[in-house]
């Protein structure tokens, strides 16, 4: 593969470096008060506009697992993985619409303030530790080591340990100066971010157009793709038959159809966009009017970003099927490295910087929700009750600090064996199990003034037993075919297993989780004193909102009309 940069390479990743860090440190001079004050320091509360909110939303989302895992399924499965970024644009309306209302009016600044003020200080206990282990061990941690090993190969190579270090001081430096700095420095990552994804992107096309079309340009090179692999261009996966071919099985597995759309998707995305604090925090700071349409310009984005995540491994696939990519190692998650081989000299460094600030963003915004909930929930509450504003945001960023290092020392030699699974895998392993306990939690909090404490901590147990149960015994102790699923032949290791899709075992879980949370809630009182005082007009849109989600719908109509 032809890898490792050129001076013009680093020329261009130099002057992004500098861009990035010269505005970061002006818009902190600017905002001397984030020294002192919490809110501004953790929130930047009050200073973020709606296009920052909604860049930050989106630099903070996306990372290596998304340009290399994401372009890898797209080499294995084609568009249908794009499910995940459109039904996280209508998970963004449905947040904008009626979470942010519920947030804003209730003073809400972190998800355990949320658990406390909603139910009682020991969910809100218990979930601030379970966030602060799952964010350090396993999102910060997945995170550096993919993106240090993404751009390690597109170096040549031999770079691993240096890159890693480098990426958590880029990180440190911006998330040091509070969540102003990481909110408009985020504006400038998205743009490097989308930039260069783009011209990867139209290059993969070009490249097919080239070799397998015409050599006709970018229009060609996309018809041709339509053409070639006319199955790469289909949102929903029939559900196979006994003489479906093990490929078929194993796309199904991770995308069952349409299924999946009654099931796990929509908890995987409003769980993530709306109840997580790594992702909310950016809007808990801003009035209704800029979080709603910094959330759903974060959603207009997300309807571009398969083009730039998906659509080159799906380009990789043709010049692959047609013998043009040689330099393919590793499986499918060697699509995007081997695509960005094509790239000429200075837009390799484009590419590099793009890829990075996907990385420092992601690695900045995560570190700065450890930093918030640690401080906040933890070290305000039972460490140091009487600590003043300075002493917080002094310790907030000590946390960042620790929280940086803690990550480098588990990625340094992949202790918990991230390089293994894939980045993208260990997330959804460590997270799955748990999502659909958290989000009954939340809706049900949110929604149902009925829902009690008791009720929260037997979901969660239920959420995370449910979730083991369907994912890994199922099959074996209820046979593989039932009223509620299917179970499916694929490899794990050599070894014949037969598993149920994932998002069908989440889906079914939750179920579970939202009946045993009724039972125990209706055992209470009719309605919960801690219950949230909700009225229509919290939830009124005002025209220039409701034109954005109009357009957001018609975009999401007209692509699954054009490839269901």
């Amino acid at each position: 593969m032809k890898n490792g940069l050129l001076l013009p390479d680093y020329l261009v990743f130099f002057i992004y470096f500098i861009i990035v860090a010269s505005y970061g440190y002006w818009i902190y001079q600017r905002k001397k008060k984030a020294q002192v004050d919490t809110h501004d320091f953790f929130l930047a509360e009050g200073s973020l506009t709606w296009w920052a909110i909604g860049a930050s939303l989106i630099a903070s989302n996306i990372s290596a697992e998304q340009f290399i895992g994401m372009s890898g399924d797209g080499f294995f499965a084609g568009v249908a993985i794009a499910a995940y970024e459109w039904i996280a644009a209508l998970a963004l309306i449905i947040i904008a619409v009626w979470f942010m209302p519920v947030y804003l009016k209730n003073k809400i600044y972190t998800m355990p303030q949320f658990l406390k003020t909603r139910y009682n200080e020991s969910v809100s206990l218990i979930m601030a530790i379970f966030w602060l282990f799952l964010y350090v061990f396993v999102n910060l941690t997945s995170i550096l080591y993919l993106g240090a090993l993404a751009i390690n190969g597109l170096l040549g190579g031999g770079y691993l340990h240096l890159i890693m270090v480098l990426l958590s001081i880029f990180a440190i430096i911006i998330t040091l100066g509070g969540m102003k700095v990481i909110g408009y420095t985020d504006v400038i990552q998205v743009s490097v971010l989308i930039i260069g994804g783009l011209a990867t992107t139209l290059l993969a096309l070009n490249i097919v157009s080239d070799k397998v079309g015409t050599g006709a340009g970018i229009f060609d090179g996309f018809n041709t793709l339509l053409k070639d692999a006319p199955e790469h261009f289909h949102m929903i996966f029939d559900k196979p038959t006994p003489e479906s071919s093990q490929i078929e099985i194993d796309k199904y597995l991770i995308l069952p159809g349409i299924a999946m759309y009654f099931a796990g998707q929509w908890i995987v995305n409003l769980n993530y966009w709306g109840c997580n604090q790594y992702i909310t925090q950016r809007a808990l700071g801003a009035d209704l009017k800029t979080a709603r349409t910094g959330i759903l310009f974060a959603g207009m984005l997300k309807l571009m970003m398969p083009i730039i995540v998906m659509l080159p491994g799906i380009a990789a696939y043709v010049l692959h099927k047609n013998g043009h990519l040689p330099q393919l190692t590793g499986g499918k998650d060697g699509a995007y490295s081997a695509m960005l081989s094509f790239l000429p000299t200075g837009l390799k460094g484009l590419s590099v910087a793009a890829l990075t600030a996907a990385i420092v963003a992601s690695l900045a915004g995560k570190a700065n929700s450890i930093s918030t909930i640690f401080t906040l929930d933890i070290y305000k509450k039972y460490i140091k009750k009487e600590a003043d504003e300075k002493k917080l945001v002094w310790i907030g960023r000590v946390t960042i600090i620790a929280s940086m290092v803690i990550a480098i020392l588990f990625t340094w030699n992949d202790l918990l064996g991230i390089g293994g699974e894939g980045g993208f895998t260990f997330i959804q392993k460590y997270t799955g199990f748990i999502s659909p306990g958290v989000f009954a939690m939340f809706i049900l909090g949110m929604f149902w003034k009925r829902t009690t404490g008791a009720a929260a901590i037997a979901g969660l147990i239920t959420g995370l037993v449910m979730a083991i149960i369907f994912n890994n015994y199922a099959p074996q102790w209820f046979g593989n075919e039932t009223l509620l699923y299917t179970a499916f032949p694929t490899m794990e290791n050599g070894v014949q297993v037969w598993r149920i899709p994932f998002l069908i075992c989440m889906g079914w879980a939750f179920v579970f989780t939202v009946i045993v949370m009724v039972v125990f809630s209706l055992a209470g009182t009719k309605i919960n004193p801690k219950a949230f005082a909700l009225d229509k007009q919290m939830f009124k849109l005002q025209p220039s909102i409701l034109t954005m989600i109009v357009i957001m719908l018609l975009i999401l109509v007209a692509l699954y009309a054009k490839f269901w």
